[in-house]
């Protein structure tokens, strides 16, 4: 199963509405969603500090990422992507 990271932090309601989009596609696709706190790694805050929630596929080099605002169906489009990669 490929791993999603969802990188996010407490209270973020935005992160809170992709992971609702996020859940319906994860089993349909085959995917397992890995949250991380941006708040644990200063790289991280700096790099997506103003961004989140922003999805990745793990172990994938040179992947892009996906920003929000996202739908469910940029969702679908960007986990068909990974799968190619």
């Amino acid at each position: 199963m490929k791993t999603l990271y969802l990188y996010t932090t407490s209270g973020c309601h935005l992160c809170e509405l992709a992971t609702d989009i996020l859940w319906p596609l994860l089993d349909e696709l085959g995917w397992h969603l890995e949250e991380q706190d941006i708040a644990d790694s200063d790289v991280l805050i700096e790099r997506y500090g103003m961004r989140i929630p922003v999805i990745a596929a793990a172990g994938v080099q040179g992947a892009e990422e996906l920003g929000w605002p996202f739908d469910q169906q940029q969702a679908r489009a960007f986990l068909q992507r990974m799968d190619n990669h």
